[in-house]
């Protein structure tokens, strides 16, 4: 997938010396008092203050149900050491050494959730995006006229890489959330997967709407896509840093994630090329969401943050790395997607990987999404 100091001298410094305590203290006021105003939204909302790992369950009618969970505010280190960069294109991470990807990641920095926010237990299913759907008739970007997504190509054989290289991976038209190409049959509980960062927000923005008219959401809070920084926090669990949520270790991760692992192809006698997981997750392609249980789930009680399919961000893409605040743009939008996903080599399923789609209306079969409740952000239109 195309996802693409100034020296001072000492009398420089002493101002900034004798004004840091004050300037700390009015850092840390201001931001007890943000996270003290969307503690009382939270709880305006729902009638109680939240704590790590809360639980709500949203009904979407129709027997539809989603689970969201409460993530307090909190600090983490962003991006990845060189270390774990070298991990990553190394025998066992099986990235593509000599490339500048893994510069995406930005080096490791601190990082802070200064709000609370609630975050969707797994990707959104295919279920949950098909009632939305049937209660509002919304047409994906891959079902416009002109339409078409990124699905496997059944013809692919393998990347025969002495010759010329062939990718796996076709636009189609005629495909979409509704049919992947799959080998096999969609299942509701699959993670949506096929749809746009434009989707995304469709999605979100009809939940919203659906909270308001019942009287369970009010102004001061809306559903929609988690920021770059929001869905790293999220992804890592309550831990500083580490490879993935559980740590470095790959070998820890058997029964947590579905990466490219050994299982093979629907009706081939081979797996997935390149780099893997060396046992099997039971899945080749997608797996249903919260597959893995509790064992998938990491310390903020988040499923399938790590492997899966790539989950589509709010912020635009920035080569340099990930963004604390918001990073929007109003042209040429490059949406980020995170978290790596079932074809992926180890290396590529990390906390700190992010890549760029080609622009807001791209889907791909290996793409989905994951809502969180939040304050309100404002896209540049």
């Amino acid at each position: 997938m195309p996802k693409l100091l100034q020296k001072m001298s000492l009398t420089d410094v002493m101002p900034y010396v004798f004004v840091q305590p004050v300037a700390s203290w009015v850092r840390r006021l201001a931001g007890l008092v943000l996270v003290t105003v969307l503690s009382c939204a939270v709880s305006r909302c729902y009638g109680q203050s939240p704590i790590q790992g809360a639980v709500r369950e949203l009904d979407l009618g129709d027997g539809v149900r989603m689970e969201v969970i409460y993530l307090p505010p909190g600090e983490f280190l962003m991006g990845s050491t060189p270390e774990e960069r070298a991990w990553a294109t190394g025998i066992e991470g099986g990235a593509t050494p000599g490339t500048e990807r893994e510069t995406y990641e930005g080096n490791a920095r601190p990082c802070q959730i200064k709000q609370g926010l609630w975050m969707g237990r797994t990707e959104v299913s295919v279920g949950q995006f098909r009632r939305f759907v049937s209660e509002t008739g919304y047409v994906t970007d891959a079902e416009k006229p002109g339409g078409k997504t990124q699905c496997f190509d059944p013809a692919w054989t393998g990347y025969q890489l002495t010759t010329s290289v062939v990718h796996p991976w076709s636009p189609m038209p005629g495909k979409s959330w509704k049919d992947p190409n799959w080998a096999f049959p969609q299942q509701d509980d699959f993670p949506v997967v096929c749809v746009s960062w434009n989707d995304g927000r469709a999605f979100c923005q009809w939940l919203t709407q659906r909270e308001r008219a019942a009287g369970r959401l009010g102004q001061d809070l809306e559903y929609r896509l988690p920021t770059d920084a929001e869905w790293e926090y999220g992804c890592r669990g309550g831990q500083p840093r580490g490879y993935f949520w559980w740590g470095n270790e790959l070998e820890d991760g058997e029964g947590r994630l579905n990466i490219s692992a050994i299982d093979l192809l629907p009706g081939r006698t081979r797996t997935w090329p390149l780099a893997k997981a060396p046992w099997s997750d039971g899945y080749s392609f997608v797996s249903p969401v919260d597959h893995y249980g509790v064992r998938g789930r990491n310390g903020f009680g988040l499923a399938d943050m790590c492997g899966g399919v790539w989950e589509v961000v709010l912020d635009h893409f920035d080569p340099k790395g990930g963004h604390e605040e918001p990073y929007l743009v109003k042209d040429n939008r490059r949406p980020v997607c995170r978290g790596g996903n079932y074809f992926d080599v180890p290396g590529n399923a990390r906390c700190a990987v992010r890549l760029g789609l080609m622009s807001d209306s791209y889907s791909d079969s290996r793409d989905g999404f994951r809502i969180c409740l939040g304050y309100p952000i404002s896209i540049p239109e």
